[in-house]
């Protein structure tokens, strides 16, 4: 038992899931067979943008025995079928489970006659309205109503359960276009909010002194960098080691390391434990030569389908790691690499769906590590301005 002074766990901030992702939908009211279709149609307008998922149970008219090696008594069977992958679990998946098999997709359909989710397309069709009656108190989030071509009016109990079905919108079931504009126009509105995370918490151990602290336009790197990220960025916040966040200025705030000793990974991870659901901006303090078309140029080429968006680097034509937009959906991946012993933020992006671009300035992603890197950059400063 413990007192009210007293915790005996951590609070952490929890992500905005629902029983599946982020992003998902029951469909409700009708025959499955016009769920699934209805899903069909809706996937396929909007599976080139977004990656989308479905879930649904088997009926009764379907086989229900256990598939191969899971009639033996195998916990998990994995078939390459070529053109996807198949698993088939012998277990049931607990929520958590759920939320890592869909941790990728933007956007998840069920079928809400045997599944719920935590919003809900309600569709008006008379031969099922008493069982859609029965699910009444699953209508927790109705945001969309779809009346069947022979319906012409919402059912009273779903004006009584919906107070406010008259803001709702209502389409024709046959009404494709409406029904798949509604869903682009959600999923825009759910792209997540970008933050931005400047890595400030390196030890500098080859430069001798604080790399954060270098000072070229006036002001230290950190602060520079971050003044950078401002216009593009909800919020912009220093990373650094707990025993610098006193030194760091108050008018930028800091985000201590909380997973310790791991690094860049350490410091994106601390970030999405406090905001699990803003994509970050992670560019670290030492790019000198960092400017606001590179910056730009990430941003209008964000793909929030994929975990992360990143430059191609100039030197090896492998992902830069230290100039990447991390989708919140990169958290868990992050966290899964971690647990497979993986530190290195680049080994998750070279083995995940990324968006990777070619630098239109590669220059500008020039980082310094060294004493002779900084007054190599220096003179290259001093050319440039002297020279315009």
């Amino acid at each position: 038992m413990t007192s009210n002074e007293h915790k005996k766990h951590r609070s952490l901030q929890k992500p905005t899931l629902g029983n599946f992702a982020r992003n998902e939908w029951a469909i409700v009211g009708a025959p499955c067979i016009n769920i699934k279709l209805l899903a069909d149609t809706i996937i396929n307008a909007l599976s080139p943008t977004y990656k989308c998922a479905y879930a649904d149970t088997s009926h009764n008219d379907e086989v229900t025995l256990p598939p191969g090696r899971i009639a033996n008594g195998a916990v998990l069977e994995y078939t390459d079928q070529l053109n996807y992958q198949q698993f088939n679990y012998s277990g049931q998946l607990s929520p958590v489970k759920f939320r890592q098999q869909f941790a990728e997709a933007d956007l998840v359909l069920v079928n809400g006659n045997h599944q719920q989710a935590k919003a809900q397309v309600v569709i008006i069709y008379e031969n099922k309205k008493a069982s859609l009656q029965k699910r009444v108190e699953q209508l927790t989030d109705v945001q969309l109503i779809l009346l069947d071509d022979r319906v012409d009016e919402v059912f009273d109990f779903i004006k009584e359960a919906v107070p406010n079905w008259q803001n709702v919108s209502i389409y024709r079931l046959s009404d494709i276009e409406n029904i798949i504009g509604f869903f682009e126009v959600k999923m825009h509105q759910a792209k997540p909010v970008l933050n931005g995370l400047i890595l400030a918490g390196g030890k500098s151990i080859r430069m001798g002194f604080d790399k954060g602290a270098i000072n070229i336009y006036g002001k230290e790197q950190r602060y520079y960098v971050a003044d950078m990220l401002k216009p593009y960025c909800n919020e912009v916040f220093i990373s650094c080691r707990a025993d610098q966040q006193q030194e760091v200025d108050s008018l930028y705030p800091a985000i201590p390391d909380t997973f310790t000793g791991l690094g860049p990974l350490g410091a994106i991870l601390s970030a999405f434990r406090e905001k699990p659901d803003s994509a970050l901006l992670v560019v670290a303090c030492d790019l000198p030569l960092l400017d606001a078309d590179a910056i730009q140029y990430l941003i209008t080429n964000r793909n929030v389908s994929t975990i992360a968006t990143a430059y191609e680097s100039g030197f090896d034509g492998l992902p830069e790691p230290l100039i990447t937009i991390w989708e919140p959906k990169s958290y868990p991946q992050l966290l899964a690499f971690l647990a497979q012993g993986y530190s290195c933020p680049r080994k998750v992006l070279i083995n995940s769906d990324i968006t990777l671009l070619k630098a239109p300035n590669p220059v500008a992603l020039t980082n310094v590590n060294t004493p002779e890197d900084m007054e190599k950059i220096k003179r290259e400063l001093h050319q440039k301005i002297a020279s315009s």
